[in-house]
C-alpha cells in the first residue's frame, strides 16, 4: 500500500510540513519513489509515524524519539498506560487494521480493550472517535469505501454480539415499546444498532426493523403495540430537500393517528424545520442525548 504525505497528515493528525521537517532533520521516515520520481510511504512508515505521534503527544521530544529504532519506539508506546494513551493506541491500532484489512489485529485490540473496559466505554471512548476520523478520511479520499465497510462491519459485529447477550432476558419495563428503523434508502445503521443495545440494557422491549424501511411497514407495527416510540437516525436519506416532507407524511399517517412518538438523530436533522418539532416529534444531537432520555 502506498501513502502520500497528505495521507500521512490525515491519518496521524501531524501537518505535512511538520512531517517533512521531522523527516529531513531527524530521518524518522524513509520515503520511496515511484518510477516517475514521486515520493510515497509504505505501511511500515505509517505505523512508525502513528507510534511517534503517540509518543510526541505524551511529551517525548522528537530528537529523542528519532534516536530509537522501531522496536524501541514500540516498547515506549507499550509502556504508556494512562487512559489517554490506551485510547490513542487503540484507535491507531484499529486504523492500521483498517488500512491493512487485518481482522486479526482488530480482534486482538478489541479483546485487550474488553479486558479493561466495558463494551459501553469502548463504544463511546474508542469507536465513536474512530468512526468520526474514518468519516474525515473517507471525505479526503485517504481511504476507499472498501476500508470503511471493512471496519464498520467489524464494529457492527461487536454491537450485535453484545446485544444478543442482553436478549437472553425478558424486558423488565413494558410501559413502552421502542421501534428502531431507518427510512427508505438509508443504510447507515451503526448508531441505530448501538441505540438498540442501550434500550435493551435499560430493560425495555425493542423491535429492530433495520435499514431502508418503507412507511407501510411502520403502519403494520401499530396493529400490535400501543405507546410506541419510533427511533431513527438519518444520515443521507431523506435528503435535505425532502426531509421535511418525509416528517409531514410520517406525522400525518402514523404519529398523529396513534399513541406514538418519533425520536430522530443524525446529520440530516440540521435541515428539519423547527415548525415540525412538537411534543411527539423530538430531535436529538447525539447518541448520548437519546441514551440519557431513555435512562
Amino acid at each position: 500500500m502506498q501513502f502520500s504525505i497528505k495521507d500521512l497528515e490525515n491519518l496521524s493528525g501531524i501537518k505535512a510540513h511538520t512531517i517533512r521537517i521531522w523527516e529531513k532533520r531527524y530521518g524518522v521516515l524513509t520515503p520511496m519513489r515511484t518510477d516517475s520520481n514521486i515520493r510515497y510511504y509504505d505501511l511500515s512508515n505509517l505505523q512508525k509515524l502513528l507510534n511517534i505521534t503517540l509518543l510526541h503527544n505524551h511529551g517525548y521530544k522528537i530528537s529523542k524519539i528519532s534516536k530509537s529504532d522501531a522496536k524501541e519506539i514500540a516498547k515506549l508506546v507499550s509502556e504508556i498506560v494512562n487512559e489517554k494513551s490506551v485510547k490513542n493506541h487503540a484507535i491507531s491500532a484499529f486504523k492500521l487494521a483498517m488500512m491493512n484489512f487485518d481482522q486479526t489485529l482488530f480482534t486482538t485490540t478489541y479483546t485487550k480493550l474488553l479486558s479493561e473496559k466495558s463494551f459501553r466505554e469502548i463504544f463511546y471512548q474508542i469507536f465513536i472517535p474512530l468512526m468520526n476520523e474514518i468519516g474525515l478520511l473517507w471525505q479526503s479520499e485517504t481511504i476507499t469505501p472498501a476500508h470503511e465497510h471493512f471496519i464498520t462491519n467489524l464494529i457492527r459485529q461487536k454491537i450485535i454480539i453484545n446485544t444478543e447477550l442482553l436478549q437472553n432476558f425478558e424486558p423488565s419495563n413494558e410501559s413502552k415499546v421502542f421501534v428502531l428503523f431507518l427510512p427508505l434508502n438509508e443504510i447507515h445503521e451503526l448508531a441505530l444498532l448501538y441505540l438498540n443495545y442501550e434500550i435493551i440494557s435499560n430493560g425495555y422491549k425493542t423491535l429492530y426493523l433495520g435499514e431502508s424501511i418503507p412507511m407501510e411497514n411502520l403502519k403494520d407495527v401499530l396493529k400490535y403495540f400501543d405507546n410506541i416510540i419510533f427511533i431513527s437516525c438519518i444520515t443521507v436519506e431523506p435528503s435535505y430537500d425532502k426531509i421535511n416532507d418525509y416528517l409531514d407524511t410520517i406525522t400525518n399517517e402514523i404519529i398523529e393517528k396513534s399513541n406514538s412518538e418519533l425520536w430522530i438523530g443524525g446529520r440530516m436533522t440540521q435541515h428539519i424545520s423547527k415548525t415540525k418539532i412538537n411534543s411527539k416529534i423530538r430531535i436529538f444531537d447525539s447518541i448520548e442525548e437519546i441514551t440519557s432520555e431513555i435512562q
